[in-house]
């Protein structure tokens, strides 16, 4: 994957890594080294196949070690967000939350045991068009409610959804009270176990559900990132690193000044 002139100069400002010393060797170009990453995220090939014409898998893989410990994709993913909201391309009237399940052959961390087997699980926030602005990635185990608090790190005063639409894994009265002091709705359909005098969701409202095939398209498109399809990385900081990646190049799909090439 190659990116033109304009799709990187809205990346670079985060991925630039100054020289500490004039001297040894000069660093690798960034653009080259990020294009490289783009690859292995979208194919999901082995680092150690990544072809001759990017610089050398140590270099780049180096380097993604470098921009997880900075930030760079959290710090890419909220300037995309923002600039979405600044041009009007974010609808926060109506939300979609979901997660999926990666599976992961190798323990560590962020890798909890399921019925489906070890995996960790990606939990995604998007608008009514399916744009992503905001994630949470934790161990499989961890329930959908527990790592709504972690996906809510994402939420900015111009990024709180006036609604937010899941399914029966969000039926918790807990979190239903949690987001009402935020001034979030939360709409889920209620788990079969629920009694009926402790029924709280309004059917009107539930007529939003029939909506959530969005979230459902939003992770095919993140899912076409086959390096998240199952979790390869070691390290649970790079997975994570990846998949914020993801979730950004959907997202600067909707830029006014971002083009495809």
């Amino acid at each position: 994957m190659f990116l033109t002139d304009s799709q990187w100069s809205i990346l670079r400002p985060h991925l630039e890594i100054p020289k500490k010393s004039k001297r040894g060797r000069p660093r690798a170009d960034a653009r080259h080294v990020f294009e490289a990453i783009l690859f292995v995220l979208h194919t999901g090939i082995q680092w150690k196949y990544l072809p001759k014409t990017f610089p050398p898998k140590s270099t780049v893989h180096d380097y993604l070690m470098l921009w997880v410990e900075n930030q760079a994709f959290r710090k890419i993913m909220t300037s995309v967000v923002r600039q979405l909201v600044q041009t009007g391309r974010l609808d926060m009237e109506q939300c979609f939350i979901d997660a999926t399940f990666s599976p992961a052959k190798g323990g560590g961390e962020g890798v909890g045991l399921t019925r489906k087997g070890k995996g960790t699980k990606i939990q995604i926030c998007v608008d009514s068009k399916g744009v992503p602005f905001a994630a949470g990635i934790d161990a499989a185990n961890v329930g959908e409610p527990q790592l709504v608090q972690q996906t809510m790190e994402w939420f900015e005063e111009t990024t709180t959804p006036e609604r937010l639409i899941g399914d029966k894994a969000y039926d918790s009265d807990c979190l239903d009270i949690m987001l009402e002091d935020l001034g979030i709705d939360m709409i889920a359909p209620h788990r079969s176990n629920r009694r009926p005098e402790n029924k709280t969701q309004d059917g009107r409202k539930l007529r939003r559900y029939r909506n959530r095939w969005v979230v459902e398209r939003t992770f095919a498109w993140l899912q076409n990132h086959r390096r998240l399809l199952v979790r390869h990385e070691k390290k649970f900081g790079n997975f994570v690193a990846l998949t914020l990646l993801g979730c950004a190049m959907i997202a600067m799909r909707h830029l006014p000044n971002w083009m495809i090439s």
